[in-house]
């Protein structure tokens, strides 16, 4: 059961598409409408759930578009920014800095994260990790078949995310990481929300920031 990805031109931000026998689940729909779209045609199955790791503009910025496009599939998300689908202000695309990209307002998710728990969608088995720090609710999807886990913005390769955005925190991030993350097989592969894939040994042996 692959794990495929698409690079979305807007922050740098990575689409995955997690592939079973008999559907998809989309994680964090980024700005690249046309190539999500054309990947998810590829792909030809039931688009069966949309996870997002956390509720920056990055991440949802095609989420309604693709809601639309397929029968409203369930959303999944942290319960502690669910309210940033529709709040422009929270997921960052109303703030001043970013004049040059529409207002992000979304529906609100059907389905709010369980951190600690399995989560069982069809024949996909996930365990859901709370990975706060770059943002209050931002989560990690451990996909044991795969031996990979989905960080989000909490851990890329050979560094972190960053901490400096409403509700972030360094020592909180660093906690996650350490306490969530590195107690993972050293060989699951790490799949972040931007940058390049790594691997858990790789980032306890060349992470600066460890």
């Amino acid at each position: 059961m692959p794990i495929h990805q698409s690079f979305n031109p807007l922050a740098g931000e990575n689409t995955y598409y997690l592939e079973s026998e008999s559907s998809v689940i989309l994680v964090d729909p980024g700005s690249d409408l046309d190539r999500i779209l054309e990947q998810l045609q590829a792909l030809n199955k039931p688009l069966s759930a949309i996870f997002l790791t956390h509720t920056h503009y990055d991440h949802i910025f095609s989420l309604e578009a693709i809601r639309n496009r397929y029968q409203h599939p369930p959303v999944y998300v942290s319960p502690l920014e669910a309210d940033w689908l529709l709040d422009p202000i929270k997921n960052l695309s109303g703030l001043g800095r970013h004049q040059d990209l529409p207002d992000i307002v979304c529906q609100p998710a059907e389905v709010l994260f369980e951190t600690g728990q399995d989560l069982v969608i069809g024949d996909f088995y996930f365990r859901v990790l709370a990975t706060p720090g770059h943002s209050i609710g931002g989560i990690s999807l451990v996909w044991d078949a795969e031996e990979a886990v989905l960080t989000g913005d909490c851990l890329f390769k050979e560094t972190v995310g960053r901490w400096d955005l409403p509700t972030g925190n360094q020592q909180v991030l660093l906690t996650s990481i350490r306490e969530q993350l590195f107690p993972l097989p050293d060989h699951y592969r790490v799949f972040p929300g931007h940058g390049s894939s790594t691997s858990i040994d790789h980032e306890k042996k060349h992470n600066p920031f460890f």
